[in-house]
């Protein structure tokens, strides 16, 4: 938190001398991105930045955080963007978006999606590999606590142990709620993760060896695009009740699926009218979900970094961002990508 503290303290500076210094030094100073840890969101940066960099020919850098504090850090203008958000989920985002702090910008992932799964072979089984179906009926949300033993906590004999998202981000408060709102509080632990690479690990591990794990997760991801999972079904959407899962302190937290996904592009509002040209580029981006889902893979198997990984994508597809920017940025960013 103090490096946090002394970042944020630093873009606050920076600000101050944006104010007094007039437009040139604005426009030297470095756009400041939000670091997302989990791979689409840095792939999706990465993008971002290339383009903003080498077709607009504006300094980036990024700033580490959770999805909290990193909203908040959005809503002050201590960051000017977030690549992917999931916007109208946290009462952070809700917040600042009512009061004209921020603004998301358009749809950038269709086909994204997220909930609670399991691995096929839990439900099917998997003769091929010797596997039985332990759970040959489990359709729903409701179905979970008579399969309590067969999601067995290593740590708390008698209960189940549903894997979270680790803390810090908006997707483990609703999932937290969500465990009270369904009745399985009782049946089952809320294990956190300690980060999205720990969260994928441990999925991994379990379907490579065969057992059973429940978990939240969603889409774009590597992970859907390299195993059989199936979704369980949750009660219709409730928005109502939505507002009690963002909630970490509502003590009733009411049953719901989660809000459609939409994904965006977050910007803050002195952002988006100190860069129009940059904010119409964003309004424009568009990834197709079945390219971004196979890159994601690749930079998860490979381990290649998200720079490295967004070049990858950029150059095996630039008809997919070309489209967003003009003629003269895009060839601008192509030769540097050569």
């Amino acid at each position: 938190m103090k490096g946090l503290r002394r970042f944020l303290a630093a873009a606050l500076a920076t600000g101050a001398l944006f104010a007094s210094s007039g437009p040139v030094a604005a426009a030297q100073a470095p756009i400041h991105f939000a670091d997302l840890n989990w791979e689409s969101g840095s792939l999706i940066t990465d993008i971002l930045r290339i383009i903003v960099e080498k077709g607009y020919g504006l300094p980036t850098d990024t700033l580490p955080g959770t999805t909290i504090t990193l909203e908040t850090a959005l809503a002050n203008n201590d960051i000017q963007v977030i690549g992917e958000e999931w916007a109208g989920r946290s009462p952070v985002w809700v917040k600042a978006e009512a009061e004209g702090k921020v603004v998301s910008l358009g749809d950038t992932v269709k086909g994204a999606t997220e909930g609670w799964w399991v691995p096929e072979y839990v439900i099917k089984g998997d003769p091929a590999k010797g596997i039985k179906a332990v759970a040959p009926d489990l359709r729903s949300v409701t179905d979970l606590p008579r399969y309590k033993d067969v999601f067995s906590d290593p740590e708390s004999p008698g209960k189940g142990r549903f894997l979270n998202s680790p803390i810090g981000w908006t997707s483990e408060v609703v999932n937290k709620q969500k465990l009270k709102a369904y009745g399985l509080d009782d049946s089952y632990v809320n294990f956190r993760s300690g980060s999205g690479a720990a969260l994928d690990a441990e999925i991994s591990s379990s379907i490579r060896r065969g057992k059973p794990i429940l978990f939240y997760y969603w889409s774009p991801t590597p992970l859907l695009g390299r195993f059989k999972l199936i979704q369980l079904e949750e009660p219709p959407f409730n928005a109502e009740a939505w507002k009690t899962l963002t909630d970490a302190d509502n003590p009733n937290p009411q049953p719901t699926r989660s809000l459609a996904s939409k994904l965006s592009i977050g910007v803050s509002t002195p952002f988006q009218k100190q860069y129009p040209q940059i904010a119409e580029f964003f309004s424009k981006v568009d990834f197709p979900i079945e390219p971004l889902n196979k890159a994601l893979a690749q930079m998860s198997e490979k381990h290649t970094a998200p720079r490295q990984a967004a070049e990858a994508f950029m150059k095996a597809h630039p008809d997919v961002w070309q489209a967003w920017v003009p003629k003269d940025v895009a060839a601008k960013v192509a030769a540097e990508l050569k």
